[in-house]
């Protein structure tokens, strides 16, 4: 295997158990994207939002229309709005993320500390320096979430 750490961004993460063709429509999950510069691709904000509004199918289906026929002034007019949940949603997974990926850390730092790595896992370099690079681009995602309500 291996690593291009050139790339500029990497998947957001995010799973959805049974996901809709309306998700699939919206990006779900081949351009969900964060990048290395914190940025989000819209189709995160986009799949989020939808999932969210679930709760109010009528709205979900309003938006879902809009993204379709690119109605791009009625989908703002949503991100508007529920700017605050959608907001705390990504913020949530992101946080989860880095998490796993600190606990992920020490585990691995503790079979290397042990010297049980050699035999049972042979790339266990590569993973390190993947989750390295997964790490640091969701503390830049962080970082701009953070900055969106300083």
């Amino acid at each position: 295997g291996f690593l291009d750490e050139s790339s500029e961004a990497t998947f957001c993460k995010y799973v959805i158990e049974n996901p809709t063709f309306e998700m699939f429509n919206l990006g779900y999950p081949n351009s969900m994207y964060f990048y290395n510069d914190g940025g989000i691709s819209n189709e995160v904000w986009d799949v989020l939002l939808y999932e969210l509004l679930k709760v109010s199918p009528e709205e979900q289906q309003h938006f879902y229309q809009a993204h379709m026929s690119g109605d791009e002034g009625t989908k703002a007019s949503y991100h508007d709005q529920y700017f605050a949940q959608t907001y705390k949603s990504i913020t949530s997974h992101v946080d989860y993320i880095l998490n796993e990926l600190d606990e992920l850390g020490i585990g691995l730092e503790t079979q290397i500390a042990q010297g049980q790595d050699k035999k049972r896992h042979p790339r266990l370099p590569l993973i390190m320096r993947h989750n390295e690079f997964v790490k640091g681009t969701f503390d830049n995602v962080r970082q701009n979430l953070d900055n969106m309500y300083a």
